[in-house]
């Protein structure tokens, strides 16, 4: 396989090294095109061991900030609530952090296995469409997006419990969290050389596929436990007759 997608094997490539972790993610959040993607997916070095390390440290840092930010937005509501019944607010405030800090790298870790799932689900959906791509090259180029993009993101919801104008930033994030999905589609169309149809296709039939399983899942258990519930709700009935 060659380095760039067939329509771009003519277009010259930027030689030297490979451009700075803050340079990626600053170049794919803010050029979306084809070829954005299809150059850094042909640097030295694009594989998913870095994709990995990116995708784990944003999740540590974006979970620490959500912590600080959530323990301070509510100390002053359990302090008031600690100090009603005696407790020893303190204690309590400080074990909670220490147990976040320490589940923190473990949520990290789920966060790449999760990534590790829907990029691979994504590139073999691909290939089957006809994709010409690689694993590594997608993984890359995916964890250059969600990596900012997670951070960005971070940001907004925080901006968002600002009242009154947190609204606007609400708005914001979901613009924002379109935006991203759109550069998804152009990293798999660039790095797999696809139509825009197929590359679509490839990033939302996995959300898609999940949403109709878990409806399976839901009509099956109904279906199942329906007696049981009509059962329990006849007796509440009756006792309260």
């Amino acid at each position: 396989m060659s380095e760039l997608p067939e329509f771009l094997e003519n277009t010259p490539i930027p030689a030297g090294e490979p451009m700075p972790w803050y340079q990626v993610w600053i170049t794919a959040l803010t050029k979306p095109n084809e070829r954005t993607f299809a150059e850094l997916a042909a640097q030295p070095g694009a594989d998913a061991k870095k994709a990995y390390l990116w995708v784990f440290l944003t999740s540590l840092v974006t979970m620490f900030l959500m912590a600080i930010v959530q323990s301070t937005v509510m100390m002053p509501r359990l302090a008031r609530q600690f100090s009603q019944y005696g407790g020893d607010f303190g204690g309590s405030m400080g074990g909670s952090l220490i147990g976040m800090l320490c589940a923190a790298p473990f949520a990290a870790g789920f966060a790449v296995l999760v990534f590790m799932v829907v990029v691979g689900i994504i590139q073999w959906i691909a290939k089957l469409f006809g994709g010409t791509g690689s694993y590594d090259k997608l993984a890359y180029t995916f964890s250059a997006i969600m990596s900012p993009a997670a951070l960005v993101s971070t940001g907004f919801t925080l901006l968002s419990v600002i009242p009154v104008v947190g609204f606007c930033f609400s708005l914001f994030s979901m613009a924002f969290g379109v935006y991203v999905l759109v550069l998804e589609v152009m990293a798999v169309k660039a790095v797999n050389d696809l139509d825009w149809g197929k590359a679509a296709g490839a990033v939302l039939l996995p959300g898609l596929l999940i949403f109709l399983f878990f409806c399976c899942l839901f009509v099956i258990l109904g279906v199942a436990l329906g007696p049981t519930i009509g059962n329990v709700f006849s007796q509440i009935s009756s006792g309260l007759y």
